[in-house]
């Protein structure tokens, strides 16, 4: 109901037809005609003894009213003075709702008055609803009041208190009017003043004196060094207590904290309980134990978990997500290590485990990662029950003003999108604080859904404590400067109402100062410990080490087991078995064909194709109690239709997932398709990887060149993150890779960016690039069968996943183990073996089928791969070269440019191992990963093929994109070259195929 189509003589018609729906019930009709009729009712009685002799009403009115004239005239039982009662009962429900939707633009909401408190607003004057100030003292109808009616003065007066303090609130745009009326509920009866009591402002005022305490202490002793303190936001920190302590008394029993470097050490002391002498000693430049496995990192980035007993008793976990400075980076880590837990904890409606993530405003604004993150909230494979969210709106981003920094009126607008209710608080009005905390706590255990709370407040110092703010923001730092902290402010309102006296908050501070000072000379006048550090891990790591082994772990799975996964993956489930006991299942025809051929190849021993291992390899899991999780852009079918790990029945869309059911002892099996994101979605699973150290948890990229969507969280997480934090991490990463004449977009998954990301001395994380699909399933399974964890980048197949030549037996699966060097198998006599040629991938194939045609050479010709590149098998090459030392020629070939793919990162590999320089066959060095045409490409990998196997002496083609000519380049193995030309049919316009020696020059045209 809007303002032209209510209490008008031209809609008569429709006020009489919805007045006899709502007398015959009244929840026949929509909440603001029930609120209209009930005023109107409520303005007849109240009125009656004000209403004109000529124009009185009728005793009583009837159930269902005539129908207007044919001339338009009020029926009967609406008089013109009824009409305008009822115009201004629709009236004043507008403007309620109004104060509602927009009362915010009111609210006294930042400390500084930077920009003075409106004290009007246009679209909340009278005049706006056809109001005056004649109206001010007529009662209307109203639930904001008992007994449901007040003048409109005492009702503009309600609202504004409400409404327009140091609380604003939004939630007129959330759709559901049951949320609407929750909060209506929790605010209005109470005007938004909660009553405290004694204890919590107790409690209040303990908590600002030691947010404010502790950061003039480290200011006094470590002047010189960045903190990036609280100073002028020190309510949240009762902010974040008030949510811990509600959540206590109800069903939160472990909290996973995320945020920034701003406040971060306040929040370790004063929230975690992160020791004091343990945050000087870093202050004095002790590494403390847990770091010291790799090379640490700033204070202000660390982590911490500790066990938090609130006021009532119940203990509550605490956890602190370390973080790198890409500030809200860590909001989807924070989220996919709550569902892990949660999933531990079987606490399915996500109340026991509460995500609590805490932003800057400029970055909350800014980041597209946070966008990201709350479109996470809604969906089955991510949603966490809710998350609260704390924006510190210092109303500045390091030097950027908002007006430079967001189009919208506030920094939170962005969560507009998730339907969710955004409360506005005076940072230094801490009962609000508070109050809106603990609503906003409530309000997720009740709905499920994410709440924001923008703690409006300011920053007492620069981005840090070196910087200096006034050369930018002049006049925010006169008004800072000459604000008192707000526990000054606090102290000052409680001794004013006498439940405080100055001696007692003298008494606070002494105290809070004498315990910092005690440890701070205990910390600073001893010499820094010499800790050593820890092998293993505890908590759900208990049993796992951190260093990486080459130890052999035995994979293979019997054939009796397999053969019990095959039975169930490629059967239709009975009826009843995915909830209709009314029908079969009917499968699409398609993939009716590849399950009959899936059991066909069990029954006779192969071929087993890519998609086939890997399900294999799951299932085996499963059954041994490992759940399996696997997300990413259509992973369900598989971007290649290979994988079809959800089966729908073509007719009633009905969905079955084969791999949940395999046995009543089997773990859980998740497959999501994720939305169209890299960078939050990887975040996810990097978090859920952190807390499931027994769980096979993976991410796919629709093709690996869309994870540098992701490279925040590739580099900032998963290769530094156990440097940095000490946190061990198994995550897969599974990355279509392979030249298939797709183009640039479609080729390369940065195979060298992981290689350059490879720490040899850390061995940080596994890259490897296998070609059949047993390697793929030993592979899978050596991930969870191993003592330690690393992250695992694998480069996996497209055209290979239905090539025949890629295939295995089921023998295959059942012995042996992924490795890391495959040696060619159909080389019987090594001292035969007159050139040995070392590639990695796909490429291998394409030499195979060419030097397969080329039979008297195929015994002087080994093709060796390297499946696994880092940590680099050098064991196993040693093995390799002690087969071919006879051999004179060795050649490193590849399909990608020369610039990227595993060259780069072999080459002195290579030559350390060999004792020479290594030639390179492949592509020329470009700044687009491949080719944009199909024929070129085809051209460009027969040439490189041909160089590699036949070349004499390490003859290479080359096919040079910027000339219309092929050159003809014979390199010998020391290294030395000369060119000759020969001229081509045509132009290629593609990239070049070279040879370079390891330590030489580049030779191309």
């Amino acid at each position: 109901m809007n303002r032209s189509t209510v209490a008008s003589r031209w809609n008569l018609d429709l006020l009489e037809a919805k007045l006899a729906d709502w007398k015959r019930d009244p929840l026949a009709v929509e909440e603001s005609w029930r609120l209209f009729f009930e005023g109107y009712e409520l303005g007849l009685t109240d009125l009656e003894t004000k209403r004109p002799a000529a124009t009185a009403a009728p005793a009583a009115v009837a159930p269902v009213p005539p129908p207007a004239s044919e001339a338009g005239r009020a029926p009967a039982s609406f008089s013109e003075y009824d009409l305008d009662i009822a115009r201004k009962q629709a009236s004043v429900t507008r403007l309620v709702d109004a104060y509602r939707e927009i009362g915010h633009f009111l609210a006294d909401l930042d400390p500084l008055q930077l920009t003075p408190k409106l004290e009007r607003h246009e679209l909340l004057d009278l005049e706006a609803f056809d109001l005056d100030e004649t109206d001010l003292d007529t009662v209307f109808y109203t639930r904001l009041f008992e007994p449901n009616r007040a003048s409109l003065r005492e009702l503009i007066a309600a609202l504004r208190e409400t409404y327009c303090r140091t609380i604003g609130v939004e939630y007129m745009h959330i759709h559901d009017n049951r949320i609407r009326q929750w909060l209506q509920a929790r605010m209005e009866p109470i005007r938004n003043r909660p009553n405290l009591g004694t204890h919590k402002k107790r409690r209040l005022l303990l908590k600002l004196y030691a947010a404010d305490l502790f950061e003039r202490f480290l200011q006094k002793h470590y002047a010189g060094q960045k903190r990036f303190g609280l100073e002028g936001a020190e309510s949240v920190i009762p902010l974040i207590d008030a949510i811990i302590e509600r959540g206590g008394a109800g069903q939160v029993r472990e909290v996973v904290l995320g945020m920034p470097h701003r406040g971060r050490l306040n929040v370790l002391a004063n929230i975690l309980h992160k020791p004091y002498g343990m945050i000087f000693g870093e202050f004095e430049g002790h590494m403390a134990p847990e770091t010291v496995c790799g090379d640490g990192d700033v204070k202000y980035h660390l982590g911490f978990s500790a066990d938090h007993v609130t006021s009532c008793g119940q203990m509550v976990h605490l956890s602190l997500t370390p973080n790198p400075s890409h500030l809200e980076a860590v909001n989807p880590v924070v989220e996919g290590r709550v569902r892990a837990k949660q999933r531990h904890l079987r606490d399915r409606d996500g109340r026991m485990v509460l995500p609590l993530l805490i932003h800057g405003d400029a970055a909350f604004a800014g980041q597209g990662i946070v966008a990201e993150t709350l479109n996470l909230s809604r969906l089955p494979g991510y949603r966490t029950g809710g998350t609260v969210h704390i924006i510190v709106n210092n109303q500045i981003g390091f030097t950027t003003a908002p007006k430079d920094a967001r189009s919208s009126p506030y920094c939170t607008d962005v969560a507009k999108m998730i339907d969710v209710p955004i409360f506005h608080v005076n940072g230094d009005d801490p009962e609000a604080v508070v109050h809106v905390a603990e609503i906003a706590l409530d309000f997720r255990q009740t709905f499920g859904m994410d709440v924001v709370i923008d703690l409006v407040c300011y920053r007492r110092h620069g981005h840090n404590e070196l910087d200096e703010p006034r050369f930018t923001q002049p006049r925010m730092y006169r008004a800072i400067d000459a604000r008192p902290p707000v526990k000054q402010i606090y102290t000052d309102q409680l001794i004013a109402s006498g439940e405080l006296t100055r001696k007692e908050a003298e008494t606070i501070a002494e105290t809070f100062e004498e315990k910092m000072e005690a440890i701070f000379n205990e910390i600073h006048n001893q010499p820094p410990p010499t800790p050593t550090p820890p092998k293993s891990f505890g908590g759900p790591w208990k049993g796992l080490v951190r260093d990486y082994s080459f130890e052999p772990v035995e994979t293979g799975v019997s054939q009796e087991t397999l053969a019990r996964i095959v039975a169930h993956v490629t059967t239709p489930p009975p009826p009843g078995a995915y909830g209709r006991p009314d029908r079969p299942f009917k499968l699409n025809p398609i993939l009716d064909r590849i399950l009959r051929q899936r059991a066909k190849a069990m029954a006779e021993g192969g071929p087993i194709d890519w998609a086939f291992a890997e399900t294999l390899a799951f299932g085996s899991l499963l059954i041994e109690g490992h759940p399996v999780r696997l997300s990413g852009q259509d992973s369900r079918r598989g971007t290649f239709s290979q994988r079809h790990a959800v089966w729908v029945d073509p007719e009633t869309g009905e969905e079955y997932y084969p791999l949940r059911h395999l046995a009543p002892e089997a773990a859980e099996f998740f497959v999501y398709d994720s939305f169209l994101s890299e960078a939050a979605v990887l975040g996810f699973e990097y978090g859920v990887a952190l807390d499931s150290p027994h769980v096979l948890v993976m991410w796919e990229a629709q093709f690996g060149d869309f994870a540098n969507g992701a490279q925040a969280i590739i580099d900032q997480f998963i290769a530094s993150g156990e440097s940095k934090w000490g946190r061990a991490n198994g995550v897969v990463l599974l990355l279509p890779h392979g030249y298939e004449g797709q183009g640039p977009e479609h080729s390369s998954a940065r195979l060298e960016r992981f290689l350059q990301l490879h720490a040899s001395a850390e061995n940080n994380i596994e890259v490897v690039y296998p070609t059949t699909p047993a390697q793929y399933f030993h592979l899978l399974r050596r991930q969870l069968k191993r003592n330690f964890r690393k992250p695992l980048i694998v480069m996996t197949p497209k055209s290979l996943l239905r090539r025949k030549e890629a295939t295995n037996t089921v023998a295959d699966l059942t012995t042996g183990r992924f490795r890391e060097v495959l040696d060619d198998p159909a080389i019987t006599n090594p001292d035969q073996v007159k050139r040995v040629i070392l590639c990695s991938g796909k490429v291998y194939y394409d030499l195979a089928a060419r030097l397969a045609k080329e039979t008297e050479l195929r015994g002087n010709i080994a093709l060796v791969r390297i499946e696994q590149l880092a940590p680099w098998p050098l064991d196993a090459l040693k093995t390799l070269k002690a087969r071919y030392h006879q051999t004179r020629q060795w050649i490193w070939a590849q399909e990608e440019s020369q610039n990227m793919g595993a060259w780069s990162f072999v080459s002195p590999r290579l030559r350390d191992l060999l004792g020479i320089a290594v030639p390179y066959v492949g592509r020329d060095s470009s700044a687009s990963p491949a080719t944009g045409s199909s024929k070129v490409h085809d051209r460009e990998q027969a040439e490189l093929v041909e160089a590699a196997l036949f070349g004499d002496g390490g003859h290479v083609v080359t096919a040079t994109p910027r000339t219309p000519h092929l050159v003809s380049v014979p390199t010998a193995a020391n290294g030395s070259a000369s060119s000759s030309a020969s001229a081509a049919n045509g132009a290629s316009t593609g990239h070049a195929a070279v040879v370079q020696s390891a330590g030489g020059a580049r030779h191309s045209s």
